[in-house]
């Protein structure tokens, strides 16, 4: 390999560094829970964590693990292969219509990630004559994906009705076939929910289809878990619905496309990320299918889920930080500078808090924060310890 070439390369972690921007990586030595143990100099220490998408707290559930150990003991570890050419388990069917049963969607494909989901969706659906308007804040997946297809590409301003309605004007100027609306449900970095009452209005009014990535809230946001249709009420308006399995539905991995059969049934001849990644292992789909049985009756962790969020919501506030408004368990802390995140992070990490700083290019220059997330598997007591340690840390670092 060329010097030059690494040379090249270090100049531009050098760069990153410079600039405060540089991620680092931790290790954990045991599962994913409200408290974890973190790996140290001194072997481990245990540390309170707001920053898992373990929303209802699955994710080391001993149902979800017992499923995962019995399916890899009757259907092994893993499937070697493609489903095209070697075929799928009967466990990946199950998942894929428990899957669609619970969105009420005629049938569902898994594939090995949502991000492969959202890459995978597009292309094979959508060509030169048709056109995809997609939300600005949207998931770097559908980012992705949209510039996979050969359609149109529009983009609106975050949940900016007007300029969606502009931008849905502009495709059928531009002579479209078929229109496609692509939204997060739930915006990651914000908490925001999508509009999705006004945009499926919309879409009715120009004739349009909707997709929905609801990764940060199918199992625990809307009625039983079945996510931001259900719970602005769009319901069965949303054509498309991408999720995965490694947030809610057990944090494993995997993802899936949920819609009208007809839509389905290419996506399994014609999406590349599907025809070209192994399925899921089959302790992966078995946990997953688990979770999302234990998910729907968990009525009593979602509540838990929407207490705790009001509680640090209210602490965080009252302790003088600056949050994003919102009603999901997603509630970031803004800060501004990339260093000043990190600073808050490490500060936190040395009192007992696990948290991780957001900054460019993950988030906006200038916007910098500690995405905090719930969990059902932290108690009231764990929200009052992280508020606390979060006003203590604040202060010494000016920030409050």
């Amino acid at each position: 390999m060329s010097d030059a070439f690494l040379r090249h390369i270090s100049a531009k972690l050098a760069d990153i560094e410079a600039a405060g921007l540089t991620k680092r990586e931790r290790l954990l030595t045991g599962p994913q829970g409200g408290r974890i143990r973190v790996a140290s100099q001194n072997g481990s220490r245990e540390a309170l964590n707001l920053c898992a998408n373990n929303y209802l707290g699955l994710a080391d559930h001993p149902e979800v693990i017992a499923a995962a150990r019995h399916a890899m003991e009757e259907f092994g570890f893993g499937m070697a292969s493609v489903r095209f050419i070697c075929g799928a388990q009967t466990l990946h069917r199950e998942l894929e219509l428990a899957i669609a049963k619970h969105l009420g969607k005629d049938d569902a494909i898994a594939f090995a990630a949502c991000f492969d989901a959202n890459g995978g969706v597009f292309e094979p659906l959508m060509d030169e004559n048709d056109a995809i308007i997609s939300d600005s804040l949207n998931h770097a997946s559908i980012i992705d994906g949209v510039r996979l297809s050969k359609a149109r590409r529009f983009r609106f301003a975050n949940s900016d009705m007007n300029e969606l309605e502009d931008r849905l004007k502009e495709a059928d100027g531009a002579g479209a076939r078929f229109k496609l609306i692509a939204t997060d449900g739930v915006f990651s970095m914000d908490g925001y929910v999508a509009k999705l009452k006004e945009i499926c209005a919309l879409a009715d009014r120009y004739g349009a289809m909707v997709l929905v990535d609801d990764c940060h809230a199918t199992g625990h946001l809307g009625e039983k878990g079945r996510g931001t249709p259900a719970l602005t009420g769009a319901g069965d308006r949303v054509d498309i619905v991408t999720g995965t399995f490694g947030k809610t539905l057990g944090g494993g991995m995997g993802g899936f496309v949920a819609a009208a059969q007809p839509i389905v049934d290419l996506l399994r001849q014609r999406a590349r990320p599907y025809l070209f990644s192994n399925s899921l292992a089959p302790p992966i789909a078995a946990g997953a299918l688990k979770a999302l049985e234990i998910a729907i009756e968990a009525d009593d962790r979602r509540a838990l889920l929407k207490t705790h969020a009001e509680r640090f919501r209210a602490g965080i506030e009252k302790a003088g930080f600056g949050v994003l408004p919102g009603v999901t368990p997603i509630i970031p802390v803004m800060l501004g500078e990339a260093r000043l995140a990190q600073d808050l992070a490490k500060a936190l990490d040395e009192r007992g808090v696990y948290v991780a700083g957001f900054f460019f290019p993950v988030v906006p220059k200038g916007a910098a924060r500690i995405r905090t997330q719930m969990s059902a598997a932290l108690t009231a007591g764990d929200i009052d310890f992280a508020v606390t340690a979060f006003a203590d840390a604040g202060r010494v670092l000016g920030i409050v």
